[in-house]
């Protein structure tokens, strides 16, 4: 049987964040093509974590920096080793290499990481985000240099696809675009859906451990939403997401 080892950087969190769910969903897709799998990290299994074992995928806790993990790959033998995000590939790729060179190696990108820490200095910086000011950063060079080393690497938006081809001048034979794999909403659905002009009030959905979605719920607070409320000052917003911090829960104020 063809197995798929998946190197997480943390156990999925289907019901916290959208990165957990993109990870359930890669598992559910080779899922249903009869592939084994076998997710492995380092991380702590939290209360929040998605039960594996309830769907058949072995569960099997790592160690970093550890030759343990030489002794687990040559063993286990895998067809296909996923990486979840660059710093995964920068830790377990090199033994991959090693001790199974004829494993597909792909990397799932989980978004540009490069691109989210440009963004955000831009943010810090009040300054408007270039592309130029990818092209020096040190995790620029890591994440490029991860990407290069795999076989193939999943890009999640048309955005990432372009700026890597074009600005990084990757080939795309290395690239395959694969953004959140969601069901179409039918005919049936979008007839019991309210009608546009009966709905009311705005909501938001981030987990507040990812830092741009705190950039954005501060800058819609600060920057948008008094506009939007000048034209409807009886609308509401709900903010939603798990992890939520102290710095949020006190833009709070009932109206």
């Amino acid at each position: 049987m063809n197995h798929i080892l998946v190197v997480g950087s943390i156990w999925p969190e289907p019901g916290s964040s959208a990165a957990g769910s993109r990870m359930i969903q890669l598992i559910t897709l080779f899922l249903a093509q009869g592939w084994k799998i076998t997710f492995a990290s380092t991380a702590q299994k939290g209360v929040r974590k998605a039960d594996l074992t309830t769907i058949e995928v072995e569960e099997v806790i790592i160690e970093l920096n550890d030759n343990s993990f030489d002794s687990f790959i040559q063993k286990l033998k895998p067809t296909i080793v996923l990486f979840d995000r660059f710093m995964i590939e920068e830790q377990f790729g090199w033994r991959v290499a090693e001790h199974c060179p004829n494993a597909l190696r792909i990397l799932d990108t989980e978004d540009l990481h490069c691109l989210r820490k440009t963004r955000h200095q831009a943010i810090k910086s009040n300054k408007k985000f270039e592309t130029a000011d990818l092209l020096n950063l040190e995790i620029t060079k890591r994440e490029i240099a991860s990407i290069y080393r795999c076989d193939l690497s999943l890009i999640i938006s048309t955005y990432e696809m372009k700026l890597l081809k074009e600005v990084f001048k990757i080939d795309e034979s290395l690239l395959y675009y694969l953004p959140f794999l969601l069901d179409k909403i039918d005919e049936g659905q979008i007839e019991v859906l309210k009608h546009f002009e009966d709905r009311e009030h705005f909501i938001t959905i981030g987990n507040f451990l990812h830092a741009p979605n705190v950039d954005a719920i501060l800058y819609l607070k600060k920057t948008i939403w008094p506009l939007i409320r000048k034209q409807l000052p009886k609308a509401e917003l709900h903010i939603y997401g798990a992890y939520v911090t102290q710095q949020i829960l006190e833009l709070h104020r009932a109206c």
